[in-house]
């Protein structure tokens, strides 16, 4: 019979066991050695999976058991240890407040939006990277004190898990999660009953949603749950599951996510007294329409939209994570339309205002079309790209939004993604060198001191410690959790195999997978196309020679899950699987179903080479091989996302490509393929099985070492974390704090009057006065004067900035390394409106050198003067100008 309705009975603890439930229901455990090693003591016999949820323990722990730890007064010494620790770590000062106390203009709170949070696989709230990005950024902000609140929605199915067919399809599963059975709790008003925000929605319908908040460390995240009573059942649906469902569905997911969030964050700060968010960031577009919620916020205060849209902006920060247009929601504009206005939600607003936000309104765009990243990066003054190149590669990809700009001026700069150490570095590597990266100097802050940085400098410095290691425990080290690999690679691919229909009597081959002494290559991730998990088996016979090798044998361990909907990605898988499911090699090379956090963190530590092989420039950071060097596994990459960067010699392998050189993608994947065998076969293998007297591969060790002390410290979450602080966060508290309501109003005014104005300012000539005339020589150390007249179209000088632009040239007159120098007024303005400019320009490069003159908008409260989009430059008969060479 089925039950007619649902609950949870939760268990009541000994008094003196209470401390327990706290620490439980804060996931700092699932980071924190000494809270997980107590809790099991609790249930020593219980699972020791790594998504053993600390909450649910306690609700099957007998009462017998209860009862006889709160007498074990040794286990109750513990407690008190772990829970006074927990007390200081999340009352004591740290870097944040270091920060302050130094004098830093640092923001009250900030509001991190996220559609998907990778905290801990006991929390299954992800599909991959962005999730454990945004868990791990919700980590080392709570080391580092940085006063974040998260944000994101509560999946009841959370994302799928992922089993085989006999024939190696992908097989989608979708188990309900019940939140009173998680490590969360419902956020009440004073009187008890369950808080609750409330959409409007189309034909006078509403979407309510309860708010469930998970502790992580000192960081409150919210999660927004829609099945509850008050909605019909279409409406309760809409956070059933991650990233599924149509157009209707998502866009519904995201207004809630964005619109909702907003409003369980006051909801919040109103019910526990938290600091509001001066800074409000949007990490990827799914969250962007809460910045509409802010408009309609501060439309409440007497703003209008433009000037309501200024304080927006000034507060907000927007991360882009995809590099190419496909990884975008986009909306067809009559939908978003339907749920805005009058008949939905921010009533009073005409719904065009609101699709120029996010219309393609651009050269190359699809005017019909609603783009979420467009509407992130319109209604936020700072973003960001996750790596050096991704920024560049987003600098293009959105320098429509900018036309007139080359892409390097775009305003979108990159900060580099980083990994939280405690989360993914194996205890074993913790204890390298009898203690030497010590679990606090992997993660926690010294508290209380200027020093204290969270997992930065603290495991920083524990970090290089480990040049002091000897080479042979590092060696013992690494065979030591290959060896546990194998033993959960065994275990996970039996359970496999029984579940794609085999039986025990088929599967003895199973103990004889792997081999703890064989050089072990590690691949785990999504599986969309340009992520190529098949390019390994382009010459299947090549990789057979290398896997069964009779000195330098591979084994190769591959993980992944391709979106529900993608069968081309499903084909991949199946791909793989089948050659992994010959006799021949399948001693050698395995796939294991159902990737996620709690194999991620068996996975890193036991391999010894991490393989990503993307189509360049399509990774926008790749953190899966930031996390395997934490544990000192050396990287086997194409130079994209973070590997551009930090590739070294000494930190592994840099797979060559063929993008500038092959445009069938066929040919590029057989080249990129060939590349990778050789390297395997010529550098890696002889490397790692190159011995001295004693056994030990000194080469491959000393690149270990160098991994762990040279490279570990820059992957770090903590670092990111302070970069977000210091070079967004920060400048845009001061810029939102500039904003009072006057202040607005009149930056509003101001662009719009440039606006209009700028179709009549023009460079009307341009002259040079120099030894040389333009177009031929001049001496290296010499000056140009020039003089320039510009008309302003109503205009005055002080609402522009007049520029010479130089550098050197190529053979299309095209400036390459650009640098910019002011140009002054020189005088008042002809009968004609015509201002004069002058000013020096230094030639100090040589060879083919040539400049031109530029009008931008201008005001203190710019990020940039590219901010607007609008630039002025001289039309092709404007006077002197163009390149000089200089000898």
């Amino acid at each position: 019979m089925k039950a007619i309705r649902r609950f949870t009975v939760r268990p009541v603890l000994p008094e003196p066991l209470r401390p327990l439930s706290d620490l439980a229901r804060n996931l700092r455990w699932s980071w924190h050695t000494e809270t997980q090693e107590l809790f099991r003591a609790v249930d020593p016999e219980g699972p020791r999976s790594a998504d053993a949820d600390p909450v649910r323990l306690l609700g099957t722990v007998p009462a017998a058991r209860l009862t006889e730890l709160a007498g074990d007064q040794h286990f109750m010494r513990r407690l008190t240890e772990v829970s006074e620790d927990l007390r200081e770590y999340l009352g004591g000062p740290r870097w944040y407040q270091s920060r302050l106390s130094e004098g830093a203009e640092l923001p009250a709170a900030i509001a991190y939006f996220s559609p998907e949070f990778g905290v801990t696989a006991a929390l299954p709230q992800y599909s991959g990277g962005l999730g454990i990005l945004a868990g791990d950024h919700l980590k080392a902000a709570s080391d580092l004190g940085v006063p974040l609140i998260g944000v994101g929605l509560l999946y009841r199915h959370g994302y799928f898990r992922q089993s085989l067919s006999r024939d190696g399809w992908q097989q989608e599963h979708y188990p309900v999660l019940d939140p009173n059975e998680l490590p969360l709790t419902l956020l009440r008003e004073a009187d008890g009953t369950p808080s609750r925000v409330v959409l409007a929605l189309p034909g006078g319908r509403s979407l309510y949603a309860s708010i469930w908040q998970a502790q992580v460390g000192r960081v409150p995240l919210l999660l927004l749950d829609s099945d509850v009573e008050e909605n019909a059942p279409g409406e309760r649906d809409v956070t059933d599951r991650l990233y599924g469902g149509g157009s209707d569905h998502r866009l519904l997911q995201e207004m809630l996510l964005g619109i909702g969030g907003v409003r369980a964050v006051r909801t919040y700060c109103r019910l526990t007294g938290h600091a509001d968010p001066e800074v409000f960031h949007t990490n990827e577009g799914h969250a962007g329409f809460l910045g509409l919620e802010r408009i309609r916020e501060l439309s409440e205060t007497g703003l209008d939209f433009d000037a309501a849209l200024e304080v927006v902006r000034a507060g907000a920060v927007f991360t882009t994570h995809t590099p190419v247009p496909a990884g975008i929601d986009r909306f067809d504009r009559q939908l978003v339309a339907r749920h805005f206005g009058d008949d939905g939600e921010l009533p009073g607003v005409g719904a065009e205002k609101i699709l120029r936000l996010g219309m393609e309104t651009y050269e190359g765009g699809e005017p019909g079309l609603f783009n979420m990243a467009v509407m992130g990066l319109r209604l936020a003054q700072r973003a960001n790209g996750v790596s050096t190149l991704h920024g560049s590669v987003s600098r293009e990809m959105f320098s429509g939004l900018w036309p007139g700009f080359d892409p390097s001026e775009v305003p979108i700069t990159s900060v580099t993604n980083g990994v939280h150490a405690p989360t993914w570095v194996a205890p074993e590597v913790l204890r390298l060198g009898d203690g030497a990266l010590d679990a606090e100097a992997a993660g926690d802050a010294v508290a209380g001191t200027a020093g204290g940085t969270g997992d930065g400098a603290a495991s920083a410095a524990g970090l290089r410690h480990s040049a002091a290691v000897p080479d042979r425990e590092i060696w013992d080290l690494r065979r030591g959790l290959r060896e546990q690999l194998v033993t959960e690679v065994r275990g996970r691919l039996h359970a496999s195999w029984r579940g794609r229909g085999a039986g025990t009597a088929e599967l003895g081959w199973i103990d004889g997978v792997l081999d703890p002494d064989v050089l072990t290559i590690g691949f785990a991730r999504r599986v969309p196309s340009y992520k190529r998990l098949t390019l390994m088996l382009h010459d299947r016979d090549r990789l057979r020679e290398l896997l069964l090798h009779p000195t330098h044998p591979i084994q190769i361990v591959v993980a992944g899950k391709a979106h529900p909907a993608d069968d081309g990605g499903k084909r991949l898988i199946q791909e793989l699987v089948r050659f992994a499911d010959d006799p021949r090699v399948r001693h050698r090379i395995v796939f294991l179903p159902d990737y996620g956090m709690g194999m991620a963190q068996k996975l890193y530590p036991g391999c010894d080479v991490w393989l990503n092989n993307p189509l360049r420039p399509l990774e926008a950071c790749g953190t899966s091989g930031m996390k395997a060097a934490l544990n000192g596994c050396l990287n086997l990459s194409v130079r994209d996302g973070w590997w551009d960067e930090w590739f070294d010699p000494g930190f592994g392998w840099a797979i060559p490509t063929a993008d500038g050189s092959a445009t069938d993608e066929e040919r590029r994947d057989e080249l990129e393929a060939n590349a990778l065998y050789a390297l395997i076969e010529d550098r890696v293998a002889p490397r790692f099985y190159d011995r001295n007297a004693e056994g030990l591969p000194e080469r491959w060790i000393e690149m270990v070492r160098s991994t762990l002390a040279t490279l570990g410290p820059k992957v770090l979450a903590g670092r990111m974390v302070r970069e977000y602080v210091e070079r967004l966060y920060a400048p845009a508290a001061l810029s939102r704090r500039a904003l009072k309501p006057a202040a607005a109003r009149d930056l509003a005014a101001w662009k719009t009057r440039v606006r209009a104005a700028w179709p009549q300012v023009t460079v009307d000539h341009v002259e040079a006065t120099a030894d040389t005339a333009v177009g031929g020589t001049a001496e290296l150390g010499s000056t140009l004067a020039l003089r320039v007249r510009i008309a302003l179209g109503g205009l005055d000088p002080e609402d522009v900035e007049v520029q010479v632009v130089a550098g050197r040239v190529d053979s299309g007159d095209a400036i390459a390394e650009a640098r910019t120098f002011p140009l002054k007024p020189a005088g008042g303005h002809d009968l004609e409106d015509r201002w004069l400019y002058e000013g020096p320009l230094a030639l100090d490069r040589t060879g083919p050198y040539g400049y031109t003159v530029r009008v931008l908008p201008a005001h203190p409260l710019l990020a940039s003067g590219a901010e607007l989009g609008l630039v002025a430059v001289p039309n092709a008969s404007t006077g002197d100008g163009g390149g000089v060479l200089l000898r």
